[in-house]
């Protein structure tokens, strides 16, 4: 809708072809965003040939889970040179690779790729209300491209070449934000949920290093601004997870009942595995798993952080 609004024709592509041509025809979608009208230059496919056909700017904002599948059967129907921007924040959990490796793996050599993210829930920006976000690639024309493309009075974006830096913290603040949905359905008060804020944080920090991120990425709005909106806003889906398990439902039955994915429950394992990997400690991370399984309740979950043995606040 974004770069509808702002003068580009969009194809909008959709795994279901039922939900697709319903869009198309009905100019909304009632599901996801039942507010907003679709702009006359969307035009809704289920088929991706269309979608991709001419196509050389393309957003992959499917989950965390999909987007090799999908990517896989787009390579062959993407332009020779196109960019391909990605919007989707986790890891592939059976690799451990970020989304911007995936894509680059499956696609053809020369497909240049960007990683969007950062504080945004999108009905805000559908409501076009002002949002910052990062945009990342090791090749700065493509940064200085989508930034032109993408930009808007209400919409904008800071560059970046810390790929790394922008995809954990992208992944890792939907596992601290279940932690805090936890504090907050237990009710634990303002001054826990400063506490957990901060030190996750620091895990996101600890991890992206490791992995030869930037410290100052984390500090910024993929890191540290989206972590506060998603760790506060009541629009979180991750946020809303930790709540509803911190009230005693099931994990199967709050995924059951939500239409939108909540990539920290995917993420949680692989984040896990890939901290084993780099030889670091992600305290928060690995109680949220524990919730997450079954294995400890909430409150044993978040007690257990809080009585780990004392240490210096930095090192």
């Amino acid at each position: 809708m974004h770069l509808a609004r702002i003068g580009h024709e969009t194809q909008l592509w959709a795994r279901d072809a039922v939900l697709a041509a319903d869009v198309q025809q009905r100019r909304f979608n009632p599901v996801y965003l039942p507010e907003i009208r679709f702009p006359a230059n969307v035009r809704v496919t289920a088929d991706l040939g269309d979608a991709l056909t001419g196509s050389d700017l393309v957003i992959a904002a499917v989950p965390s889970h999909g987007t090799r599948e999908v990517l896989r059967k787009a390579a062959p129907l993407i332009l020779r040179g196109a960019t391909v921007v990605s919007a989707t924040k986790g890891l592939e959990g059976n690799t451990l690779f970020r989304m911007s490796e995936v894509i680059e793996q499956e696609c053809a050599p020369g497909t240049r790729v960007a990683v969007l993210s950062g504080p945004s829930f999108a009905i805000e920006l559908a409501r076009e209300l002002p949002t910052a976000v990062s945009i990342a690639s090791r090749d700065p024309h493509v940064v200085e491209r989508v930034q032109a493309e993408f930009r808007a009075p209400y919409f904008r974006l800071y560059g970046t070449d810390d790929v790394v830096g922008v995809e954990i913290g992208g992944a890792l603040k939907n596992i601290i934000a279940i932690a805090a949905g936890v504090v907050e359905g237990l009710g634990l008060g303002h001054n826990a949920l400063a506490a957990l804020t901060t030190r996750g944080l620091a895990e996101m920090s600890r991890l992206a290093c490791a992995a030869g991120a930037t410290r100052e990425t984390l500090s910024g709005l993929t890191g540290l601004g989206d972590l506060v909106l998603t760790c506060t806003g009541h629009l979180s889906r991750n946020r809303h997870v930790g709540m509803e398990l911190a009230g005693g439902r099931a994990l199967q039955d709050v995924l059951g009942g939500m239409k939108m994915v909540a990539e920290g429950v995917r993420t949680t394992e692989a984040a896990l595995a890939l901290a084993t990997r780099y030889g670091v400690e992600l305290p928060i991370a690995a109680q949220v798993a524990e919730l997450l399984t079954g294995r400890k309740d909430a409150r044993t979950a978040l007690s257990e952080l809080m009585i780990r043995p004392q240490r210096a606040e930095v090192g």
